[in-house]
């Protein structure tokens, strides 16, 4: 396995290196429960690595590296089990695509899973403001001026969205909950196709108060959206998987939601601020179970 470095811990995995020969070293039908944004296919490049899924030419490089790694997630989870990726509509340019306009990444993504025979289970539509990102990305789409000058290239904006695949075959283990710990009303907010209620700064890289000089993460997944899908989709104890681990907010949740966690992650400077954060968790757990008042 081309592993760089790794920290194996009784609750935590974290394994520098490239996920899908990493995965390779997991038994069969071993993980719970797995949720991760992958690389944007060519959206973003996060280093010059050629195992980096991020560093490729086109959509078609993606998908041709990507497959590799949906064939272990289909050997490592357990069956009945459920694979959740945060996701988005991608914008095509001229200069890359030749044509200004939008990609269905999240249709090209659920069609990849399913030739490994996954079950397409659930889509949430995660709301996201458009003034945010007219501010941030300049698209035409988006701009107030195109209404004036040309309305027939303005849009919506692009929200995200996590979805979810089931494994084939029935679960030897469900996953169950009380209903003091999964009441009606979270239930109904979660059951909601829509999430309106997720805040864009709740993320692991804002809470971590990092130094200034420290690299920044682009892509950070927001918390809450990682605590609904493992509060869902998996039982306390479970293993929870991220192949993109980047500074470790899946397993940041997983940890504190009481599951254990394997992460991978290729990029150096952000698997040593992932290993920060999980030893982290733990080391908050312990200084509340310190702190903890004696009963009388």
């Amino acid at each position: 396995m081309n592993c760089i470095d790794q920290v194996v811990t009784d609750s935590y995995t974290a394994i520098n290196g490239d996920c899908v020969e990493a995965l390779k070293g997991l038994p069969d039908q071993c993980i719970g429960f797995s949720i991760f944004s992958p690389p944007f296919a060519s959206l973003y490049t996060y280093s010059n690595s050629p195992r980096d899924m991020g560093n490729v030419r086109n959509d078609a490089e993606f998908f041709e590296h990507f497959d590799f790694l949906i064939a272990e997630l289909r050997r490592v989870m357990a069956p009945g089990r459920n694979v959740s990726f945060h996701c988005m509509d991608l914008p095509s340019s001229k200069e890359r695509d030749g044509v200004i306009g939008l990609k269905d990444f999240p249709g090209d993504l659920i069609r990849a899973f399913q030739k490994h025979g996954f079950v397409f289970h659930s889509k949430v539509t995660i709301w996201k403001d458009p003034v945010t990102a007219m501010t941030r990305t300049k698209a035409l789409g988006l701009l107030h001026k195109s209404i004036r000058e040309r309305s027939e290239m303005c849009r919506q904006g692009i929200p995200d969205y996590l979805i979810t695949m089931r494994a084939p075959g029935e679960s030897a283990v469900h996953v169950t909950h009380t209903v003091d710990e999964f009441p009606v009303h979270l239930w109904q907010r979660i059951a909601s196709p829509v999430w309106m209620d997720i805040n864009p700064s709740d993320t692991l890289q804002y809470q971590s108060a990092r130094d200034h000089e420290d690299e920044k993460h682009i892509c950070p997944l927001q918390l809450e959206v990682i605590r609904r899908g493992v509060l869902l989709w998996s039982n306390p104890g479970d293993i929870v998987l991220s192949p993109f681990m980047g500074i470790g907010s899946e397993g940041f949740v997983a940890l504190e939601m009481g599951r254990r966690f394997v992460g991978v992650e290729l990029k150096k400077s952000y698997f040593d601020q992932a290993k920060r954060n999980l030893a982290g968790v733990l080391a908050n757990r312990a200084q509340d179970l310190f702190t903890e008042p004696v009963a009388a």
